[in-house]
């Protein structure tokens, strides 16, 4: 076998990913219980989804029901779209896209989560009339540890949301021109070179990723001492984990295959059956996390408690010297 990539080592391994039936038509016994497991996995995801939607509706505030739901469908949104792509690999490309933009979505909506947690805008406001934001969190200014304390004002506070915001929509807009690229034949996954349109997309997409993620770690940086007794530090990594398993592992699985380090598989070549695994993955990764999602949320939403009136250690909120 000649060194290099493994995607044109074995002819039975075309570059195209297989048809729906070519899939069913290969399945050995193996193959059956693997992929009936996992679209159980998917539809039991779906249907405690669609459970927790009527809890919501009967159970949690008005203000609360739209985000709690977006936010709550994150894991079975991503494990219904997988499970489609792994049963029709054609459509990959798809189903990873519409994923992409409900997550999107989501970052908004969990940071609106948080505010609406703590009373809404205007409580949020007058909680934090005392404090100060520290923006040298992760992801983008982690290591600025120089950088100014912000004043807790609407401007800031606008910025806020308008920096989240921005990926929800121009998230969308550049997978539609993804698809529209796609049609005319300029847009191809496998293609990541400079002159290709793959890479500049994502990058200018991880850009806004990361731009988005920023404030939604400053307001929880900032409210996760306020709102601990309503185990917002495991929602919140819940979120991240969503994040990491549904884009970087995503990302490093698809890289691999790429570079032919994943073995063709008929009917599958390295490419395909690359995303073919990273499909299968995250079936059972939101399966497990869209039970864990619902333990957090399934409580009685009672309006959170007034702020203390003293500034100290025993702040519910993270204080911040006027100087600093």
């Amino acid at each position: 076998m000649e060194s290099g990539s493994n995607r044109t080592t074995d002819p039975n391994c075309p570059l195209q990913p297989p048809l729906a039936i070519d899939i069913i038509l290969n399945l050995d016994t193996f193959g059956i219980t693997l992929y009936s497991v996992l679209t159980f996995m998917a539809a039991v995801s779906m249907l405690v989804f669609l459970e927790e939607c009527v809890y919501i509706f009967k159970k949690v505030p008005n203000n609360k029901k739209s985000v709690i739901i977006w936010v709550n469908g994150t894991a079975p949104v991503i494990g219904t779209m997988s499970c489609l792509g792994m049963w029709i690999p054609r459509a990959t490309m798809f189903t990873d896209m519409t994923s992409a933009c409900y997550f999107a979505i989501v970052v908004f909506k969990f940071l609106i989560l948080m505010l609406e947690e703590v009373g809404g805008d205007e409580a949020f406001l007058k909680r934090g009339a005392r404090h100060r934001l520290k923006i040298s969190t992760g992801p983008c200014c982690c290591c600025c540890l120089c950088l100014p304390h912000v004043a807790i004002t609407r401007r800031s506070l606008f910025l806020l949301k308008l920096g989240s915001f921005q990926f929800a929509i121009l998230k969308i807009v550049f997978t539609i021109l993804s698809i529209v690229l796609w049609t005319n034949g300029t847009f191809n996954l496998a293609d990541l070179t400079s002159q290709g349109t793959v890479i500049w997309i994502n990058s200018f997409v991880g850009i806004l990723t990361i731009t988005a993620l920023w404030p939604v770690a400053i307001t929880f940086m900032h409210l996760r001492t306020a709102l601990r007794t309503l185990k917002i530090i495991p929602k919140y990594a819940m979120y991240q984990l969503v994040l990491v398993l549904s884009q970087l592992q995503t990302a490093i699985i698809n890289i691999l295959a790429l570079q032919g380090i994943i073995a063709c598989a008929p009917p599958f070549a390295s490419i395909p059956r690359g995303y073919m695994l990273s499909q299968q993955l995250l079936i059972l990764e939101m399966f497990i996390i869209t039970l864990v999602t619902r333990l957090l949320y399934r409580r009685q939403y009672a309006p959170l408690p007034e702020e203390e009136p003293q500034v100290g250690v025993n702040s519910k909120m993270v204080t911040m010297t006027a100087s600093a």
